[in-house]
């Protein structure tokens, strides 16, 4: 199914064949896909296509909502913003004034870690195996030596600091719990009405707690990974998680979401939740369940000066601070993430078309977003700076295993392979635009 509005004939018909031809079950094809396309500030194409639910059978569309990984992350640094303006947050505050407890690096006891550094990835904090922990502990569990996720200092490294960038969902974990601190209010709570109504959404971070036709186009994620943890690209899919099979659960219970660690994915409810002491539970970086149209109107918001449709939800200066890297690679100074990352703002970072990491092999186009990648779903919100042109997608699944098969390496840049055929496919349908 697609929605097409005024764009050339020839382009769109290449875009289809090549979206269309990423479904199917093996190699680097996927159960399920969903695009949207905007050039200069207007929806011009979008597509959806294959299966939301395999079992049984439903169709990937519009309304369907996934869980989507590290795009939820812009999420959670649009509501910091908000209360940076509010004077609520300051970035440059050390943590420790919000958590109630005094978090330090033990290899820097003097240094502190500041707001922004959770936002940039540039706290020296890592994620361990466990990084959304059950509602009952706190964050500080992680911290120190007597905690019940210590895991012998995992969640600390060798460098100091705001001296190098390591990629870290637990940053957010802290950003979600610091976020209730300065609100009083549970971090799904106060996004829903802070952030996901003004964007005129009904996502939400608790399948549980959607309204019941939200829950019903919930789509689940699936690996060629079965119970044991064996590939097998040529078997079955396995659903990876929301495979509730359409039985909503009870409203305010949860999943806890450890990527590294699946056995520690179990479900707890919210009876005894105190308000800003764990906010991991929600997956601040990466549990939003959102539907495309509902993506899409984020898309919209940032191309159009943090203006959705006549409601400003941020400043121009809070997006200054969001697009602006605070970090850039210098050869030594981080992790890449293989070569994907080369720079990074708060929540988002930017993509050079001539970069390692471009997305686009035949053209030079520059992208701001993020990608998001967890379970098998891979999803990607970005647009080309100051043009009003930009795109959302989700995929659904995937029956090779990321990094360990060399089938997931992208063939002309630092991306995995299915993000990067998405992206090129939209990048070329934007470029045939803008040279037409």
């Amino acid at each position: 199914m697609s929605r097409i509005r005024g764009a050339a004939k020839m382009s769109i018909e290449k875009l289809n064949y090549e979206l269309e031809n990423m479904i199917g079950d093996s190699g680097i094809k996927v159960p399920g896909l969903g695009v949207i396309v905007y050039f200069d500030g207007k929806e011009i194409f979008s597509k959806f296509a294959g299966c939301r639910t395999l079992e049984p059978a439903k169709p990937v569309t519009c309304d369907t909502r996934f869980r989507a990984a590290s795009v939820s992350k812009m999420f959670t640094i649009f509501a910091v913003m908000q209360l940076v303006e509010q004077g609520k947050i300051n970035l440059g505050d050390d943590v420790s004034n919000y958590l109630g407890f005094k978090l330090r690096n033990p290899n820097y006891p003097q240094k502190k870690i500041t707001v922004r550094m959770l936002a940039s990835h540039l706290s020296s904090i890592r994620d361990g195996k466990i990084y959304s922990a059950p509602p009952a502990v706190s964050v500080r569990e992680f911290f120190f030596p007597n905690g019940k996720f210590w895991e012998d200092g995992a969640h600390f490294a060798e460098e100091p600091p705001e001296k190098f960038f390591a990629y870290c969902n637990l940053n957010y974990g802290l950003l979600g719990t610091i976020i209730e601190a300065v609100t009083g209010k549970r971090f799904d709570l106060y996004q829903r009405e802070n952030i996901l109504r003004q964007l005129d959404t009904r996502a939400d971070y608790l399948p549980a707690n959607l309204d019941r036709k939200d829950f019903e186009m919930l789509g689940t994620i699936y690996r060629k990974k079965n119970p044991q943890g064996i590939w097998n690209e040529f078997g079955d899919w396995f659903a990876q998680i929301d495979d509730f099979n359409g039985m909503q659960p009870a409203k305010d219970t949860l999943a806890l979401q450890n990527p590294y660690d699946e056995n520690f994915n179990q479900s707890c409810d919210l009876k005894n939740y105190r308000v800003g002491t764990n906010a991991t539970i929600f997956s601040p970086q990466g549990g939003l369940r959102i539907s495309f149209e509902e993506l899409a109107h984020a898309l919209e918001m940032l191309m159009n000066g943090g203006n959705y449709r006549g409601e400003k939800i941020l400043s121009s200066d809070s997006l200054k601070e969001i697009f602006k890297p605070h970090w850039i690679y210098d050869g030594s100074n981080g992790d890449t993430c293989g070569g994907a990352l080369l720079n990074y703002g708060l929540g988002i970072y930017s993509i050079d078309g001539k970069s390692s990491n471009r997305v686009c092999k035949n053209h030079e186009i520059n992208l701001v977003g993020h990608v998001g990648q967890a379970f098998g779903l891979l999803s990607g919100l970005f647009f080309i700076p100051n043009t009003g042109s930009g795109f959302v997608y989700m995929m659904n699944g995937e029956a090779l295993q990321e990094d360990a098969d060399p089938r997931s390496l992208g063939t002309f840049g630092s991306n995995y392979i299915w993000e990067e055929k998405m992206m090129n496919a939209l990048c070329n349908f934007l470029a045939e635009k803008f040279y037409s």
